[in-house]
């Protein structure tokens, strides 16, 4: 897995120094967009993977899902998240792979080539940093923290639920950041530079190694309503654990007032 999404990074760093030349469309949207090197770089991630377990299920952004001879395993891939901080010049982007046994994510990279940062995680060996061991932060109060949240853009649903969560909590809290790529934010949050992250309109590659990067660094995963997280779900919320309860009741009382 490491080795897929490095190799993966390497070619995307270098579509990034040719901007210019890369072929963009647009996917579901016009604000949804895909390149070239979204789809050389899934190409790459299911070469490299493939050649250890080529029996594993696949679930790629780019192709889609293909069952395999063992469908109890999957790979589960994003080969480019934050393409459109990528293709505006912005190096807040990574390469996120996972891998998902019976519906449970066991193992997850993300890797932020840009940030040479390399985040891995295994069920109950920990999460790492370059090689170094991450916990998430011990803020315990809205206050003195900084929470992470994805903004829906154009074509995307929640817009006025979203508008509400931003005037309940940024009264409350120290800082509220969106970065653009959910790779970025779940691992960080791992890594406990921000306290928790939310986001609704999601699909499992986007947050499929977070989850496990997060509950390793001794961090919570749950649904953005609280439940239990449906890796399937569209929407995740991760977390401290200490802040957990706090940030779920405002985001409660937001889809309360907004019917949501």
């Amino acid at each position: 897995m490491i080795e897929a999404a490095k190799t993966a990074g390497a070619g995307l760093r270098r579509h990034f120094g040719q901007l210019s030349a890369l072929g963009v469309r647009a996917k579901s949207g016009p604000a949804d967009l895909v390149s070239i090197a979204d789809e050389e770089a899934e190409r790459c991630v299911r070469r490299v993977l493939e050649k250890t377990r080529p029996g594993y299920s696949f679930l790629g952004e780019e192709g889609g899902a293909s069952i395999g001879g063992d469908d109890a395993n999957s790979w589960i891939v994003d080969p480019l998240d934050g393409t459109t901080n990528f293709l505006f010049g912005c190096p807040l982007w990574g390469v996120n792979v996972a891998l998902a046994r019976e519906g449970q994510v066991i193992a997850g990279v993300t890797y932020l080539p840009m940030l040479d940062e390399l985040y891995v995680a295994e069920l109950g060996k920990g999460c790492w940093l370059n090689g170094g061991r991450l916990r998430v932060s011990s803020r315990a109060t809205l206050v003195e923290s900084v929470l992470a949240c994805g903004i829906p853009f154009a074509g995307k649903p929640d817009h006025p639920l979203f508008a509400r969560e931003m005037a309940l909590l940024s009264g409350q809290v120290a800082g509220i950041r969106r970065t653009g790529a959910c790779a970025v934010d779940m691992a960080w949050v791992a890594a406990g530079r921000w306290d928790a992250y939310w986001e609704r309109a999601l699909n499992a590659w986007d947050m499929a190694p977070g989850v496990i990067l997060v509950k390793e660094a001794g961090g919570v995963a749950t649904s953005a309503d609280g439940r239990a997280l449906d890796l399937y779900g569209n929407n995740v919320c991760v977390s401290n654990g200490a802040i957990h309860g706090l940030l779920m009741a405002q985001l409660q009382q937001a889809s309360n007032e907004v019917g949501a």
